[in-house]
């Protein structure tokens, strides 16, 4: 039992997945709603803060990389302050999402809605990539993480309480810990 909570905190805090789909499967499984979104909220924040705390390394990594793989062009015009010149063509859908919503709502726009559209450790990571200030990012990141945890299990709850009532006490995740 104490393996399948640990889980959902392991399983939020992996950049693949998501709180929002870790937490209500968990939940489906059999799992208690409060310390599963509990430890979904936890596992996805320590990733969160680990990101934002180290994206200056992060970056330079990242840019190296794609130096390496020589798949950066010179860029015209100098610099981009959000990309320290590593803007290209190849740039990904999600980064490009990231930043229109970054242009178009600035940090809270990005924080709120980006990990529903790109996730929320590349809303972090283009938050700080975009020159925002640490404090602001961590802030409504943590608000955001909030309101999708809150979000996420009361949503999968009534939806097991009411479509499935039996799998609240034999769901899945129970039975295969058991």
């Amino acid at each position: 039992m104490v393996v399948s909570y640990f889980l959902v905190f392991l399983l939020a805090a992996i950049p693949l997945f998501e709180l929002f789909t870790v937490i209500p499967i968990a939940i489906i499984g059999g799992l208690s709603p409060v310390p599963v979104a509990i430890l979904g909220f936890f596992g996805n924040l320590l990733t969160i803060l680990l990101l934002i705390v180290f994206v200056d390394k992060i970056k330079i990594f990242i840019k190296t990389r794609k130096q390496k793989r020589k798949v950066i062009p010179e860029v015209e015009g100098g610099e981009d302050r959000y990309t320290d010149g590593m803007e290209t063509e190849n740039d990904s859908k999600k980064q490009k999402r990231a930043r229109a919503l970054f242009d178009k709502y600035g940090v809270p726009g990005l924080t709120i809605f980006g990990p529903l559209l790109v996730g929320s450790h590349i809303s972090a990571f283009m938050g700080m990539s975009f020159g925002s200030n640490r404090g602001l990012v961590t802030g409504w990141m943590i608000a955001s993480l909030v309101i999708w945890t809150i979000v996420s299990a009361v949503l999968a709850n009534s939806g097991v309480s009411f479509l499935a009532p039996e799998l609240k006490e034999n769901g899945f995740l129970l039975r295969i810990f058991k």
